[in-house]
């Protein structure tokens, strides 16, 4: 192993690193610091200009009333039912169409991996899609959250990937062993493939958390996620402030705005936690074969 001797350029590059590392935290961390002082302070606090990173005159009012809003737990309970219920499906139908597109023996491997790349960047549109939905006859269902979302195209070419760089021998010494190729899935190549679903999970699970514009479209009132509901308060309170023409109200609005962003972004950060150890791993392996 190469010593690296810590001569002045070394101690400067360093010093570089970690000063461009503290400030990417800071440009990221700051912002999310002040929506909370702000959640958490008092009316007269905000409107004086008086909260930056700690709250003045605390108080959970913001939450009070987003809490008190009709439904409001009933669209948190739609949100983890299609996060959760969502990224187990995606996963897996990733999995199995990511597997076989993973051999290059494939009968017509490679005209289905042009159609992946093709299919990312260039889309029907929202009208064919929505009547593809409605034919399908699952608006106003929630199956029209699950299914049309399923398989996204960056995250099977992640899959891809990350198959294709484990090591052949296993697969056949399975297959000299009586393994069939669902036996090989199940039991070697998804138990050795636990850094790429945890980070492809990750990303679904992102998907279905922030999404709200789909929703929109295809789902009823009782069926709506925890973000299109936010967003109509955020809406309400924005017209509340805009049209009352009175500072307390606009200020009352911005905390309640404060309090939205907090409440739809915490559950989504805690699990990321858990699975950073992944998520390196999972976009980096395969990469680069030797």
């Amino acid at each position: 192993m190469t010593r690296r001797y810590k001569t002045w350029q070394n101690r400067l590059f360093d010093g570089i690193i970690y000063l461009v590392m503290v400030l990417v935290l800071l440009i990221c961390l700051v912002p999310f610091i002040y929506m909370l002082a702000i959640s958490f302070s008092s009316t007269s606090a905000i409107v004086n200009n008086e909260v930056f990173l700690w709250p003045v005159g605390f108080t959970a009012e913001s939450y009070k009333q987003i809490f008190e809003y009709p439904k409001f737990f009933h669209a948190y309970g739609n949100t983890f039912f299609y996060t959760i219920v969502g990224t187990a499906i995606s996963l897996v139908m990733t999995i199995l169409f990511a597997y076989p597109l993973s051999k290059p023996e494939l009968f017509g491997q490679k005209f289905l991996m042009k159609m992946v790349i093709f299919s990312m960047y260039f889309s029907g549109g929202l009208i064919p899609n929505y009547l593809l939905v409605s034919s399908l006859h699952i608006t106003g269902t929630r199956l029209a959250m699950l299914l049309p979302f399923a398989i996204n195209q960056f995250n099977l070419i992640i899959m891809i990937n990350f198959f294709r760089s484990l090591p052949k021998e296993l697969e056949e010494a399975a297959l000299i062993d009586g393994l069939g190729y669902f036996g090989i899935l199940r039991r070697i190549v998804v138990p050795l493939s636990t850094a790429a679903i945890a980070t492809v999970g990750l990303y679904y699970a992102v998907f279905f958390w922030n999404d709200w514009f789909n929703s929109l479209i295809y789902l009823n009132t009782d069926q709506f996620p925890v973000m299109l509901f936010l967003r109509n308060i955020v809406n309400g309170t924005t017209m509340v402030g805009d049209g009352a023409g009175s500072a307390d109200k606009t200020t009352i609005a911005l905390s309640i705005k404060s309090a939205v962003i907090i409440v739809s972004t915490v559950p989504i950060i805690v699990l990321y936690p858990f699975l950073q150890k992944y998520f390196v791993k999972g976009m980096t392996v395969g990469a680069v074969k030797g």
